[in-house]
């Protein structure tokens, strides 16, 4: 069975910056998951520091209200990984799943390590690399030029153990 994991689509992630395209993409993969009946998992990051807009108490670790109704399952994660010490692993199993598609935001840290802590556990990854966004820039690491998610899909490609597709590959092979 295939899963998709929707990583921190959060209104305090989503309302930080102009995310128009990557949304989009990231509804019609969900749709299409949806009208399929295989399960669309949300991953919540949430983060200990008050001051944090993903802290619990904030409206900002919410769902991002357009796709709050599309959750199957939702759970929460404190680390960029989307197993470590949460119950995904368990939701997978009891669900049957052997192979996950991954999309969402952070695209360099929760959408990666989740993919390679996907792939660790012998699951089949394919990673849809225009479905995910970062809050981040090449400003943000220093790196003039760096394109993100670009440069995180050619890691993961050379990999030779993730897929890496953007959303038109996908849609011809799984649509």
């Amino acid at each position: 069975m295939n899963a998709l994991l929707v990583i921190d689509v959060q209104s305090g992630i989503v309302n930080g910056g102009d995310y128009k395209e990557e949304l989009f993409l990231m509804e019609q993969v969900i749709t299409d998951f949806k009208e399929s009946n295989r399960p669309v998992i949300f991953i919540r990051h949430i983060d200990a520091t008050e001051e944090s807009p993903l802290n619990r108490s904030s409206i900002g670790s919410e769902i991002h209200p357009p796709f709050k109704d599309y959750s199957d399952y939702s759970i929460e994660k404190q680390t960029p990984s989307s197993f470590f010490q949460t119950e995904l692993r368990q939701t997978l199993e009891n669900l049957g799943v052997e192979h996950l598609f991954i999309i969402g935001f952070e695209t360099e840290f929760c959408c990666m390590f989740t993919a390679i802590a996907a792939y660790d556990r012998g699951y089949k990854v394919t990673f849809i690399k225009d479905a995910t966004g970062t809050t981040n820039t090449a400003e943000s690491y220093d790196m003039q030029g760096l394109d993100i998610k670009r440069f995180v899909g050619t890691v993961l490609r050379w990999s030779s153990v993730i897929e890496v597709v953007n959303y038109a590959e996908y849609a011809e092979k799984y649509k």
